[in-house]
């Protein structure tokens, strides 16, 4: 069988559930993560600036990016083959959100007033407006990008999939980590933070990953 009608039999396995599971998914997830943000329990942190920081400069064409990660994110379960592989999917998704969501509560961060005259920029003028810059460490927006580039990965694979949906799968994740600093929504440390919580969860949901923590 080509690798892209494998991958059309991956898709319309499960339609329904995919389509209903991962729009429930996604808004849970985003009242959870604007109620957090707007109700720290503390003064929240600022988080400092790198020299990649200044470096990186600051990109209205970046919200594209930045804003596909809700579409990127949906490819992975929508490509699970049956519904274990779509819970495993769905599992790895929550118990990320769920640390990153009990960091941003316990260790409230945020980015630095940056000396920018948004109104310069109005794509970023309306994501400033919604989102204020809270919960900066990790990076959730990283966190997930990457986990969805490590979950299609493995599906190319095994539909045995040619070399550039590989290359196009990895170069929309780097773009999207990217997004995340020309848009000043983030810092470079978040993003590392962000990086290391996806590549945890991620090798804990491997079945390699899951013997060794049963084991420990």
């Amino acid at each position: 069988m080509p690798w892209y009608t494998a991958l059309g039999h991956r898709i319309a396995a499960l339609w329904l559930l995919k389509m209903v599971g991962t729009t429930l998914g996604i808004s849970g997830f985003f009242f959870l993560y604007f109620w957090v943000m707007h109700n720290p329990p503390s003064e929240p942190t600022v988080m400092p600036l790198t020299l990649l920081d200044h470096w990186i400069g600051v990109s209205d064409e970046a919200m594209l990016l930045y804003g596909s990660l809700w579409f990127y994110i949906s490819l992975a379960p929508a490509l699970a083959k049956d519904k274990a592989e779509l819970w495993a999917c769905a599992r790895d998704a929550a118990i990320m959100a769920a640390i990153g969501l009990a960091v941003f509560w316990l260790f409230p961060t945020t980015v630095p007033v940056f000396a920018v005259d948004w109104s310069q920029y109005p794509a970023l003028q309306f994501l400033k407006a919604t989102d204020v810059g809270g919960n900066a460490f990790p990076s959730l927006h990283v966190a997930f990008a990457v986990l969805t580039a490590v979950l299609l990965g493995r599906q190319l694979r095994s539909v045995e999939a040619p070399a550039w949906t590989h290359a196009l799968n990895v170069l929309w994740s780097l773009g999207i980590v990217y997004s995340t600093l020309a848009t000043r929504q983030h810092v470079l440390i978040d993003v590392l933070g962000g990086m290391l919580l996806a590549g945890i969860v991620s090798w804990a949901g491997t079945p390699r990953g899951r013997l060794v923590l049963t084991e420990a």
